[in-house]
C-alpha cells in the first residue's frame, strides 16, 4: 500500500522552496501532494512547518526519519535527538547525512584549504555574496565530529548507532533505531 511522507522544516520560505520544487516533479493539491500519475497505493507528500526540537508529530508515529545537511543547523542537538527518538515508532530509524571531519590528516589539510578559500569565493562569484558560503563552512568545521554524534545519539535513547563515512568523512551517514 501506499504511505505518507512529511517534509518538515522550521523555515516557511523553504517548505515553500520545497512546494514549488514538487510541483515541478509533478505533485500537486495545497498541502498534500500525490503525484500525477497516481494509484491507491501512492505515497502521499505533507509540507508541515516545525522546530526540530519540538517536532510537530505524535509520540511513536513515525516509522523512519532522516535528516539531510540540516541537524547542524539545529541550536540545540541533543534536545533534536530526543525529540527524533520520541517520534520514532518501537523499530524506528533514524539516518543523518551530515558534513563531517575528514580522516586523513593530508586530506583534510588540502580540503581545509579548499573549503576556506575556494568555496567562498565561488559563492560569491556565482550569487554575488561569499558570507553565506563562509558560515557553511565555519559551521562544517564547528560541527560535532563522527564519535561525538554517535555519542550524542546514544545519550537521546537511539539504539544500534553507526555511522558510515563517504569521502574519507567529508560526510558521514549516521543510523539509530528506536528499540523501546
Amino acid at each position: 500500500g501506499g504511505g505518507k511522507v512529511f517534509v518538515c522544516d522550521i523555515n516557511a520560505e523553504m517548505l515553500q522552496e520545497g512546494r514549488r520544487r514538487a510541483k515541478e516533479k509533478g505533485y500537486s493539491n495545497g498541502d498534500t501532494w500525490v503525484s500525477s500519475e497516481a494509484e491507491s497505493s501512492d505515497i502521499v507528500v505533507e509540507f508541515v512547518q516545525g522546530d526540530a526540537e519540538r517536532l510537530p508529530f505524535d509520540d511513536a508515529s513515525v516509522d523512519a526519519l532522516t535528516i539531510a545537511f540540516g541537524l547542524r543547523n539545529v541550536t540545540r542537538t541533543l534536545p533534536a535527538l530526543k525529540e527524533i527518538k520520541r517520534v520514532l515508532k518501537k523499530g524506528g530509524r533514524f539516518m543523518c547525512m551530515e558534513f563531517s571531519q575528514v580522516q586523513n590528516p593530508l586530506l583534510r589539510q588540502a580540503y581545509d584549504l579548499y573549503s576556506f578559500n575556494v568555496i567562498p569565493a565561488v559563492g560569491g562569484a556565482v550569487a554575488g555574496d561569499p558570507q553565506p558560503y563562509q558560515y557553511l563552512v565555519e559551521s562544517i568545521r564547528k560541527w560535532h565530529d563522527q564519535e561525538t554524534l554517535l555519542a550524542l545519539m546514544r545519550q537521546a535513547g537511539l539504539k544500534q548507532v553507526t555511522y558510515e563515512n563517504i569521502l574519507n568523512g567529508v560526510v558521514s551517514v549516521h543510523s539509530g533505531f528506536r528499540l523501546d
